[in-house]
């Protein structure tokens, strides 16, 4: 028990050893100013005496200036280790010259009056036995509601042995003065004390000194709910391991993510060699408008662009270049088993029921939400995401944020309760880094990262094909139309129409290109490059303007 106490602790006490009365005790040479009373700040001169029962005497005697009070407070209950308190007990009070003493919800207050005022008290549970000795630990003087200029104090005890002693303002400034003089008694001093500070005293003394009467209680419920318990540091051991182990996995899972975005040397090879003929095959079935999806977690204009490109060459839509310039966008087949519902959600969109033919600077009204919306439910779909990447983060942090919530609910019941509030302190710093480890986890699933690496090796195969790469002239057509939706929609598009600049349309034996009219007279492709580019512009354009509000 004696381990148990604090570094601030009990009352201010002053002790008189051996006087007949309160003045002799301050007596000696150099303790006692005789122009006290003149002085324009308060002063204090304070003894404290340990009694052969344990007990302690305490005479306190302050000098305030004219006109003027002093009030001094100090707890009588005081934390303690181990969710108890150490509780001190006053007795025979006596107030003199203007003085007087109260008592109530644990504190002890003290009144001087103008001029020179005393009080005396006895004071009990100062004192413990600890590590085969006794130990002291009082509050001296302090807790004034005004300055005090100058505080002088004597300790005096049976034996004649103190050490260690320690005398402090607060837990780290050291008195003015603390030495035991040639006659054994403890002198201490403190200049300009500041309102509200205390002066603390903790001074060893041999074993038997006094009788110990250390006066340690359970602790006030809230303190003692929120003290360092068994099951509390349990608690905050298992969300440390837990959160390390959440942190490495997110850290993990992230660099995969990063890794599997990021330029590697894998080469995809999408061209496939059946009968002498040359075909093209994307790689896993991923479409154009899926792999912008998958690659930067965003559905972009220029995802929606290349899916129309992709659906024209695939002759469910045709496109037509107009003088103007400007573009049809045609019906040719009517959506069918082989779509995704995404790609007939596009077809839908630009082509409503009853429309088989629009112009492209007619689409004022393109609305490419559902659109949007249909190609982040379509990754999550094909598993390539856990989740829709556009999820909010605050909504993906939801089940830490309400986790954090029961913490905290938790800490309130269980302060009132049974105690151990830590651990729902515990429960909410989990909370918190799930909430946090949710926000920072990657939506991409492992088959998501798969189809990115092959992403990466058709963006390689793009940069490297040229069009004498084909064998048969007839199959090349095939193979730059069926590749240009992958070009348009990684960024190659300029690269990809130059390398086919050269490419003779009616080698496959049709004028043209199949699925874009207005360049059957051309003996190749270089009139079509600059035409397409400008088509994706001003589909990009219908794509990103705000549709018109009609009505009030």
């Amino acid at each position: 028990m004696a381990r148990k106490w604090v570094s601030a602790a009990a009352i201010a006490a002053l002790a008189v050893l051996s006087a007949p009365s309160p003045a002799a005790a301050f007596s000696g040479t150099g303790w006692h100013s005789e122009n006290a009373q003149a002085s324009s700040e308060a002063t204090a001169e304070i003894a404290l005496k340990l009694l052969r029962d344990g007990a302690f005497q305490v005479t306190e005697k302050v000098t305030v200036p004219g006109g003027q009070r002093l009030v001094s407070t100090l707890p009588l209950r005081l934390p303690a280790d181990d969710g108890q308190d150490l509780r001190y007990t006053v007795r025979d009070a006596k107030a003199t010259g203007g003085s007087a003493v109260a008592q109530a919800d644990d504190q002890l207050t003290l009144t001087f009056g103008a001029g020179e005022s005393t009080v005396v008290y006895t004071l009990t549970g100062a004192l413990a036995d600890q590590g085969g000795g006794q130990q002291v630990r009082a509050l001296v003087a302090g807790g004034f509601d005004r300055p005090v200029k100058e505080i002088k104090a004597s300790f005096l005890a049976p034996a004649r042995q103190m050490a260690p002693v320690t005398c402090s303002i607060g837990a780290n400034q050291p008195c003015t003065l603390s030495e035991v003089d040639h006659t054994g008694v403890l002198r201490l001093q403190q200049n300009d004390l500041p309102p509200g500070a205390r002066m603390e005293l903790s001074v060893g003394l041999p074993p038997g000194t006094a009788p110990a009467n250390a006066d340690f209680v359970p602790a006030s419920a809230l303190a003692a709910a929120f003290s360092l318990t068994l099951p509390s540091v349990i608690g905050f051991a298992a969300v440390a391991v837990l959160l390390i182990a959440t942190a490495l996995f997110v850290w993990r899972r992230r660099k995969q993510d990063e890794l599997a975005t990021s330029v590697g040397d894998t080469t995809i090879e999408v061209l496939l060699q059946e009968n002498g003929r040359t075909w093209f095959a994307s790689p896993d079935g991923v479409l154009p408008g899926q792999i912008g999806t998958v690659m930067d977690e965003s559905v972009d204009p220029v995802d929606i662009a290349a899916t129309v490109v992709d659906l024209a060459v695939r002759n469910y839509l045709w496109l037509a270049e107009l003088p103007g310039p400007d573009w049809q966008i045609s019906r040719r087949n009517p959506p069918d088993e082989h779509l995704r519902d995404f790609e007939r959600v596009v077809c839908e969109t630009l082509l409503p029921e009853g429309t088989d033919t629009v112009l492209l600077s007619r689409l004022n009204d393109l609305d490419a939400a559902p659109i949007q919306d249909s190609m982040y439910r379509d990754v999550v779909a094909s598993q390539w995401f856990s989740r829709r990447p556009d999820t909010s983060r605050g909504v993906l942090a939801l089940p830490g944020i309400l986790l954090f919530v029961l913490g905290l609910v938790a800490t309130a019941v269980l302060s009132f309760t049974v105690g151990h509030a830590l651990l729902g302190v515990a429960i909410a710093l989990a909370g918190l880094g799930l909430a946090a480890a949710r926000a920072l986890l990657p939506s991409r699933t492992a088959r998501g990262r798969a189809v990115a690496g092959q992403i990466r090796g058709l963006l390689r195969y793009l940069h490297r094909l040229r069009a004498e790469d084909i064998e048969r002239p007839a199959d090349r057509e095939m193979v730059f139309s069926r590749s240009l939706p992958y070009a348009v929609v990684l960024g190659d598009t300029e690269r990809w129409l130059g390398a086919f600049a050269d490419l003779d349309p009616d080698a496959d034996g049709q004028a043209g290109l199949s699925w874009y009219g207005g360049v059957e007279q051309d003996n190749d492709l270089r009139r079509f490059g600059p035409r397409l580019l400008a088509f994706l512009t001003a589909l990009n354009h219908a794509l990103t303007k705000e549709p018109s509000k009609t009505g009030p």
